[in-house]
């Protein structure tokens, strides 16, 4: 079985940011995320497979509070699909 990676961005202000980091994490098929801030990189971190959400929890509050201060953020999402490769004789 191969992987496909694709991206996504979403647009975010305030507390918003948090509840939709926080969703992504709990989707379980997303590799990276990247917040923005004007095409500024402010927060970066990677997500792997079985991590449990209160390893996240000081990610959350560092995040909720650049946003607390930053309007107009981007969310930048690296997600993974799984898919099915047929082998061709």
């Amino acid at each position: 079985m191969t992987e496909k990676t694709y991206w996504e961005s979403f647009k975010a202000e305030g507390e918003e940011i948090v509840d939709k980091i926080r969703d992504l994490i709990h989707e379980g098929n997303v590799r990276r995320v990247i917040v923005q801030h004007q095409g500024r990189t402010v927060a970066e971190f990677p997500l792997t497979v079985g991590v449990v959400g209160t390893v996240f929890a000081p990610v959350l509050a560092a995040v909720g509070a650049l946003a607390a201060v930053l309007n107009d953020c981007s969310i930048e999402v690296e997600r993974v699909v799984p898919t099915d490769k047929k082998d061709v004789a």
